[in-house]
């Protein structure tokens, strides 16, 4: 996933789903390198839904050394984090029954937006769409299979 986004150094991402926060420190490494001054850096804004998994990346990524680089917010990701929009990647780790439009909305022209579309648990594929302008292209990455997305634009479960 992280190939898909084509990250680069400085990038501010969007993850939704931060799980244990390891996905995020490895964006964090990308986009803001442990071996850079913080200010010249990327950050990367992770939205967890369960109030106890977010306590739990929070610690992970603190431990790791990336509390400076990551930022975890407790809340539902399917609406996105406009208080720090617009951002250049959006990576989703849950899988959607479509592209919730905040997210389109939230990623800056030329950004790129990761995500898994389809079922609860199987017939998913992952999907990347690039914003330009206000057009979006969507290109079908392959099948896998993720948790569902919950939330106002996710799976209603």
């Amino acid at each position: 996933m992280d190939e898909a986004l084509e990250l680069e150094v400085g990038y501010r991402v969007l993850e939704i789903g931060a799980g244990s926060g390891w996905h995020a420190a490895t964006v964090a490494e990308i986009v803001a390198p442990s071996d850079m001054p913080t200010e010249e850096g990327g950050h990367v804004y992770t939205v967890e839904i369960v109030q106890e998994l977010a306590c739990l990346a929070r610690e992970n990524i603190q431990r790791a050394g990336y509390g400076d680089r990551v930022t975890v917010i407790c809340g539902d990701g399917s609406k996105g984090y406009r208080k720090e929009a617009p951002y250049d990647r959006v990576l989703v780790t849950a899988a959607a029954p479509r592209v919730p439009k905040p997210l389109t909305e939230q990623l800056k022209t030329g950004g790129i937006l990761v995500i898994p579309i389809g079922g609860t648990y199987l017939f998913q594929s992952l999907r990347r769409i690039r914003k330009e302008d206000d057009q979006l292209s969507e290109e079908n990455l392959g099948g896998v299979a993720f948790v569902p997305l919950t939330g106002k634009y996710g799976h209603k479960l």
